[in-house]
């Protein structure tokens, strides 16, 4: 019993963790548990969707996806998939899958960073681990690790939904509003020091709430804060990036990533 319980309190002070804007985590999944788990589900999700061959819409994505990889660093893959929903996805293990439609919803490469930084954000702050977190130690922890190679069953797409991907790939598990809100805020100050303009993260959000009000409810907003709350909290931390964005600049960071 002491054994036991010597045990569990190491595995409760190995998941104390804090997020990088200060907020206290319980997340104890090894992260290269995650990382090879988001690696199984992007290939699977590549092998089973169609990838985009256009090539102008290929370099835009990675020019703006490398200014932001910069400022965390890693090696990161990015794929354009044939799909015109308004969605993209980020996964462990710097894994970014990006859909047509969103592209052509964006105005200009400050739009796109908005929705990437934003996605990007999940996985520094290690969203997905805490989420597995949950599930490890009942009885579907090693049955959801196996999983992900096999999205078709019901357990496989809980899996992939888990690590944060969304529903047309699998089961919706949203990130919680906190860890939106909390995407939000990493995504605006990581394309602000990349030297993108902040202040397109609310036109992007405004637009995007436009596109939510058609006939089918856009999948990237319909587990997230209001849209309200969201654009009235991107306000409240605009002076803070923008001048992380004119340290950008004066550092001689200028993207200049066309559409």
């Amino acid at each position: 019993m002491k054994l036991f319980t010597n045990l569990c309190l190491a595995l409760i002070l190995a998941a104390c963790a804090t997020s990088p804007t200060g907020r206290a985590q319980f997340a104890f999944m090894p992260d290269a548990e995650l990382n090879s788990m988001g690696l199984q589900a992007f290939e699977t999700l590549k092998r089973e969707n169609p990838v985009s061959r256009n090539t102008a819409q290929i370099e835009f994505v990675r020019c703006v996806t490398d200014a932001l990889t910069r400022e965390v660093g890693g090696e990161w893959e990015v794929v354009v998939f044939e799909d015109r929903s308004l969605n993209a996805f980020a996964l462990p293990g710097g894994k970014i899958g990006v859909h047509a439609g969103l592209i052509d919803l964006v105005d200009n490469q400050h739009q796109l960073a908005t929705i990437i930084g934003h996605e990007i954000g999940h996985v520094l702050a290690r969203h997905s681990n805490e989420r597995m977190s949950q599930q490890v130690g009942t009885k579907m922890g090693l049955t959801l690790i196996q999983a992900v190679t096999a999205p078709q069953t019901a357990m496989g797409q809980t899996a992939i939904g888990l690590l944060g991907v969304g529903a047309q790939y699998g089961i919706i598990m949203p990130f919680s509003r906190l860890h939106e809100s909390e995407a939000d805020m990493i995504g605006l100050d990581l394309m602000a020091k990349a030297g993108f303009n902040p202040a397109e993260s609310i036109t992007l959000w405004q637009k995007m709430t436009q596109a939510s009000q058609g006939p089918q409810p856009v999948e990237f907003l319909s587990t997230h804060p209001s849209h309200n709350t969201r654009i009235q909290d991107l306000q409240a931390r605009l002076p803070r990036a923008l001048q992380l964005q004119q340290q950008a600049n004066a550092a001689g960071k200028h993207p200049r990533c066309f559409k």
